[in-house]
C-alpha cells in the first residue's frame, strides 16, 4: 500500500480552516493510504515558547486526530519529537541545502516581513519538513496550496541528494492539493487562520462556538432588504449543507425578511450536527489518556523503526558508517 504523510504544528487550537484543508484529507485517504500523521512539535518551536502551551497543544491535536476519525490501526499517530531521527535527517540534508533556496521560501519571507524574528529555524524549517517526509518514503503529502513549495523543495533537496551521493536513498512524494476547495473565510472574511483570531473552532463548548460565529462581519442592510447570497456566512454553511439546503438559505437571502442572526443560528446548527460525534468521541479520550498515550506510545515506536532504518542509510551513503570503527 502506498504511503501518505503529513503533521500540523501545536501552535493553538485547531479550527474548520484546518479540518477543511489537511485533516479531513488525512482522514478520507486511510481508505487508500498507510498513513503517517504526526503532530510538528519541533516545528512549531520557530514561533511557540512557552513550554505548558506547547504540550497542551501537542496532546490537543492528538485528540482532534483521534476523534475526528484517525484510525490508530490504519495510521500511526506520533509526536514529531519523540522520534528523533528526523532531527539527525535535518542536519544530513541541510549539508546540500544551498541557504539561497531556503531565502526564497514564501514562508520565509511572509513571516520575516511581519515582524517575526528571523531566527535559523524558521529559515532551515523547509529541511526539517524534507527529513519528516522522506524519512518514511511517502507517495503522497496532503497539503494546502501554501505548503505546495515546501514540498517542492523537499523533492528538490532529495533529488540533490540522491544525484551527489549515486543511491536512490528518498523517494520523490507528490503533493496532493484539493484545487476545488476555496478557502474557508474567517469571521471576519480573510482566509480563516490563528494568526488573524478569526477561528471557529470545531471542538470549542457549545457557548464560545456560538459567539465565535455570531462573530461572522456582515453589513448593515435591514432585516426586510434583499441581502448578498454569496456573503461569509454562506460560504461556511456551503461546507456542511447539501446543495438543496444551500440554495435555500441564498433564496431566503435574495427574498428579504431573512437575517443574518437567523442564517448564522442555521450555521451553528449544522456545525454541531456535523461534529456531533466527534465532540462526543474527543469527549470520552479526555476521560480516557491512558489510551491515547498507548496510541502515542505505539506509533512512536513504529515510526522510529522506519526512521532508523532510514537514517542508518543515509549515514551509509555520505560516509558515515559507523560499523567501520568497531
Amino acid at each position: 500500500m502506498k504511503r501518505s504523510i503529513s503533521g500540523i504544528q501545536p501552535s493553538g487550537i485547531l479550527h474548520l480552516g484546518n479540518y477543511f484543508g489537511a485533516m479531513k484529507q488525512f482522514i478520507d485517504n486511510q481508505a487508500h493510504y498507510e498513513g503517517f500523521y504526526f503532530v510538528a512539535d519541533y516545528h512549531s518551536l520557530t514561533s511557540l515558547t512557552d513550554p505548558k502551551t506547547l504540550r497542551e497543544n501537542s496532546y490537543n491535536i492528538v485528540l482532534d486526530y483521534l476523534a475526528l476519525g484517525l484510525d490508530p490501526k490504519k495510521s500511526t499517530i506520533f509526536l514529531q519529537s519523540e522520534v528523533p531521527e528526523h532531527t539527525e535527517l535535518t542536519w544530513l540534508l541541510s549539508n546540500i541545502t544551498p541557504v539561497g533556496l531556503l531565502e526564497r521560501g514564501h514562508s520565509y519571507k511572509d513571516k520575516t516581513s511581519k515582524g517575526f524574528s528571523a531566527n535559523t529555524g524558521l529559515l532551515t524549517y523547509p529541511v526539517l519538513m524534507a527529513a519528516d517526509i522522506l524519512m518514511y518514503d511517502a507517495d503522497i503529502v496532503p497539503v494546502g496550496k501554501d505548503q505546495k513549495q515546501h514540498l517542492e523543495m523537499a523533492r528538490d533537496i532529495a533529488i540533490k541528494f540522491n544525484q551527489q551521493y549515486n543511491v536512490e536513498l528518498f523517494r520523490l512524494p507528490e503533493p496532493q492539493i484539493l484545487e476545488n476547495l476555496a478557502v474557508v473565510p474567517g469571521t471576519d472574511g480573510q482566509k480563516m487562520s490563528k494568526s488573524y483570531g478569526n477561528t471557529i473552532n470545531m471542538f470549542a463548548s457549545k457557548k464560545e462556538l456560538k459567539k465565535q460565529v455570531m462573530s461572522i462581519v456582515t453589513d448593515s442592510t435591514p432585516l426586510e432588504e434583499p441581502k448578498d447570497p454569496n456573503n461569509n456566512i454562506v460560504k461556511l454553511y456551503e461546507l456542511f449543507a447539501t446543495k438543496e439546503e444551500i440554495q435555500e438559505m441564498k433564496d431566503k437571502f435574495i427574498a428579504g425578511n431573512y437575517g443574518y442572526g437567523h442564517a448564522k443560528n442555521e450555521l451553528l446548527n449544522a456545525i454541531l450536527e456535523y461534529f456531533k460525534e466527534a465532540r462526543e468521541r474527543r469527549e470520552e479520550l479526555v476521560n480516557n489518556m491512558d489510551l491515547v498515550h498507548s496510541i502515542l506510545e505505539e506509533g512512536s515506536k513504529k515510526a522510529r523503526a522506519i526512521a532508523i532504518e532510514k537514517i542508518k542509510a543515509a549515514k551509509v551513503a555520505v560516509g558515515l558508517a559507523g560499523n567501520i570503527y568497531k
